[in-house]
């Protein structure tokens, strides 16, 4: 069970609009909470729960509904307070009441007519589509043994000449931690490890190792390419959310583009309008493959007001 003053900060990072009117008990939507005569019911504490802080997203799923109950009831109790002392009824608190209607309705719009009509087959063939255009990377699986001189390096190569086995010669005299897999680097494209070490690797035939120590500031290193081939894509079920970011994106620019051509846009300030020209012209531009970076021109489909996330990229190998 939470202790009082954690619920305390989980409540402060909250951030909830509760906005429902004090309504009759519905067994569908039943009262968890009263503060005073006014109810909390579990419609509210499910809004608070989805508004909860992200910084609260590694929470329980109980841990989280105390969190939200906690902000539902501080927001009731000085909202009524609020409402005693009519600042609802001021002009700014009427001009972000606009606003913030205007951004639901557009969030409303938004998951209507783009998150619900993306299907999984769609996804998936913009994933065919995007995999499609990714142009050709040259991949290399090479082994290596590492050390500290450049007469060790040398003495390994005679070694390999002579026909002793690279993977052994490795785990006995190499000092990098990978040793005991007999130097094993795996796949690894251009720009993964250090260049000298990477422009040796990349001009070896398959099958073939270093002649020559190769030097960088790690050590001497001798190499072996075990296999070169074309980089396969990341596969769909790694990024298939990004894929759907995408065609949110698409989508969501389609309709404003649409939105746009139907009413006139003015913007009085001549450096406000040029600006807003400008980043409208980069929106429609923001072009992204899958391993690329989504620009932030859609909303999220879980929150709507947030920009849409990077594209995922695998993993960089570590610099060797």
């Amino acid at each position: 069970m939470l202790s009082t003053p954690k619920l305390a900060v989980m409540a402060m990072a909250a951030f909830v609009a509760l906005q429902a009117p004090v309504h009759a008990q519905d067994k569908a939507d039943p009262v968890v909470a009263k503060v005073g005569n006014v109810e909390i019911h579990q419609s509210e504490l499910d809004l608070a729960v989805s508004n909860l802080d992200p910084q609260l997203a590694q929470l329980s799923d109980e841990q989280k509904k105390i969190a939200g109950l906690s902000a539902a009831i501080d927001v009731k109790l000085l909202s009524q307070q609020a409402a005693d002392e009519k600042l609802d009824q001021t002009a700014e608190f009427k001009k972000r009441m606009q606003y913030l209607s205007d951004r639901e309705l557009h969030n409303a719009y938004f998951k209507k007519h783009v998150v619900d009509t993306i299907t999984d087959a769609e996804v998936k063939a913009r994933y065919d589509k995007e995999v499609a255009a990714l142009p050709k990377q040259e991949e290399v699986h090479a082994r290596h043994i590492l050390v500290k001189t450049e007469d060790e390096a040398k003495d390994i190569i005679k070694q390999l000449d002579a026909g002793k086995d690279f993977a052994t010669l490795a785990k006995e005299k190499s000092t990098d931690p990978n040793k005991d897999d007999g130097g094993d680097l795996g796949y690894f494209s251009r720009g993964r490890m250090v260049k000298e070490f990477e422009d040796a690797a990349f001009a070896l035939d398959k099958g073939a190792y270093t002649k020559t120590p190769v030097k960088t500031d790690f050590g001497y290193h001798v190499i072996k390419v075990e296999d070169k081939r074309d980089a396969p894509p990341p596969p769909f079920d790694q990024v298939k959310d990004q894929v759907r970011q995408l065609i949110m994106r698409d989508k969501y620019l389609a309709l404003l583009a649409d939105a746009k051509q139907k009413e006139k846009i003015e913007i009085s300030d001549e450096t406000l309008r040029k600006g807003y020209e400008d980043a409208s012209k980069m929106q429609q531009q923001g072009g992204s493959d899958i391993e690329g970076d989504a620009p932030g021109a859609a909303p999220d489909a879980a929150a709507p007001d947030a920009a849409a996330p990077d594209a995922a990229t695998p993993d960089a190998a570590p610099k060797q």
